[in-house]
């Protein structure tokens, strides 16, 4: 979301002596880590989520797993809050600073420890980009599968928190698919290992729970992640509909079929012309919409899959088909789509983002509902979206100097979370909650659902310090939003309600 100054939902109040936190944390750690002026601490106000602003108290950039310790304990012990960030690429406000609390930047832990063949794994630090995994492994044939728009940039240990996805995630999975062992500190400062070098573990599945956990139960401090065999081939087939609901009906006869390919990607005509105008990637700009359908594996078996696509698509009412000659061309038309939203955000002085998942047989319906919606706001949409697992990205294009166009293209994406979650999806896919979508929870979740969440949290940090007031919102907070009865006004676990 690209936006001004917007200082976004109250936090916890937190009644901290700033001197006295800075003593402690400069008694323990080198000087050099510590960015005390405002000139300083200013980048880190806020994420990808622009339109939320807030400088926080203090900004730690710790270089070894005991400075990230010291500073858990020292924040634990004087009850200071803490916000862990990544490369500050989320979309959801997820590392939204507290301003009376600790901003830990992980920046600094950006080495790749081993690469290990035989085991296909990779050991990294969380810093490390997504895209230098594959890059460090592709000289053994490996590389390292979900792959978000983001991925020359964001970080593995933030991709953990979010549990990112990307346009193979249909066939190889999220991260949370892709991960075997992650080392977490707690809000205690203690180090934990979840998960192992083996397939299982013991115990409960604490592994996957870290996962999307938006840096709520503890700071990524390394990661094991999956490498797998680079493919002996990867062709793209594009192709073109005259109608966006045709294009949607499409996915499902693909699905149907029992192919599942590597990555299955949508783009209506505002963002293939934003994309075309962008990087020249040879879409056709008369096309209502284009499916991006790519096959892997050996080459016997994507020739055959690339037969049953051709005729699928055709029969499903595509109007042209093209397929890639070559790896050149292959990059070129994936290119189009990593880059729309960037492209995008030339159309516009600002643009909001969103992310909410859907089955995929209700795609059609969708899209003619965030069409309708668009109609009643006055506001120009994009759709941008992982089609094979109806991971929607709508991006609505606004001018935040237009008093009010903000307030109204943030009701413009609530509703369409709200449709998501009507028609059987989620508000998120993998983005995370964060302070954007923390309303729309109390559309999709009960009280009961709710409370769990915050029991899960209190098991993990009892005094609500790390990353306060994201991701999961106070069964009161529903209760004023309208979108949940509180019989009596009694609420469960009210002593919860502090986070």
């Amino acid at each position: 979301m690209e936006a001004h100054n917007h200082s976004g939902p109250a936090e916890p109040a937190a009644a901290v002596d700033r001197g006295r936190v800075i003593e402690a944390l400069g008694a323990r750690l080198p000087p050099h880590t510590l960015l005390l002026s405002e000139e300083e601490r200013r980048p880190y106000e806020c994420d990808g989520l622009t339109a939320y602003r807030r400088l926080p108290m203090l900004v730690v950039l710790p270089e070894t797993v005991e400075q990230v310790q010291a500073v858990m304990q020292i924040c634990h012990a004087l009850r200071v809050p803490v916000v862990a960030r990544g490369a500050g690429t989320g979309l959801s406000g997820g590392a939204l600073p507290h301003a009376g609390g600790v901003l830990l930047s992980l920046a600094k832990f950006n080495r790749i420890l081993k690469i290990d063949t035989l085991a296909r794994t990779a050991r990294v630090q969380p810093g490390v980009r997504n895209l230098a995994i594959s890059e460090a492994a592709r000289p053994y044939g490996l590389y390292y599968a979900p792959d978000p728009s983001s991925q020359i940039a964001c970080s593995i240990g933030g991709n953990v928190a979010e549990n990112a996805g990307g346009v193979h995630c249909l066939k190889y999975g999220l991260t949370v698919h892709n991960v075997m062992r992650v080392e977490v500190v707690t809000a205690e400062g203690e180090r934990i290992t979840l998960g192992g070098d083996a397939l299982d573990a013991p115990g409960y599945d604490l592994l996957a729970l870290i996962h999307g956990s938006e840096g709520m139960l503890g700071v990524i401090v390394e990661v094991t992640v999956r490498l797998l065999p680079v493919p002996e081939r990867a062709q793209v087939v594009m192709a073109a509909f005259d109608d966006v609901a045709t294009a949607g009906a499409a996915v499902g006869a693909i699905i149907a079929a029992g192919i599942v390919p590597a990555g299955l990607e949508m783009m209506d005509r505002f963002a293939i012309a934003a994309a075309e105008d962008f990087v020249h990637a040879g879409y056709p700009r008369e096309a209502a919409a284009i499916l991006l359908c790519e096959l892997d594996g050996t080459n016997e078996e994507v020739s055959d899959q690339l037969l049953q696509i051709h005729a699928l698509l055709k029969q499903a009412g595509a109007t042209r088909l093209r397929t890639a000659q070559d790896e050149a061309e292959r990059q070129r038309l994936w290119l189009g789509r990593k880059a729309a939203f960037p492209a995008v955000g030339r159309l516009s002085p600002d643009y909001y983002c969103m992310d909410g998942t859907i089955p995929r047989a209700r795609l059609p319906e969708v899209l003619d509902g965030i069409a309708a919606l668009s109609r009643e706001y006055g506001l120009r949409v994009a759709n941008v979206f992982h089609a094979g697992d109806g991971n929607l990205h709508p991006l609505i294009l606004y001018d935040a100097n237009v008093p009010g166009e903000l307030e109204r293209t943030e009701e413009f994406g609530g509703r369409i979370l709200e449709l998501c979650v009507a028609v059987g999806g989620t508000v998120t896919g993998e983005h995370g909650v964060g302070v954007e979508k923390i309303d729309q929870m109390c559309v999709q979740f009960g009280s009961a659902e709710l409370s769990q969440f915050h029991a899960v949290k209190a098991a993990f940090d009892a005094h609500g310090l790390l990353n306060p007031g994201k991701a999961v919102p106070t069964l009161q907070r529903c209760a004023e939003f309208g979108a949940m009865h509180v019989h009596g006004g009694a609420l469960p676990f009210p002593e919860l309600e502090r986070f």
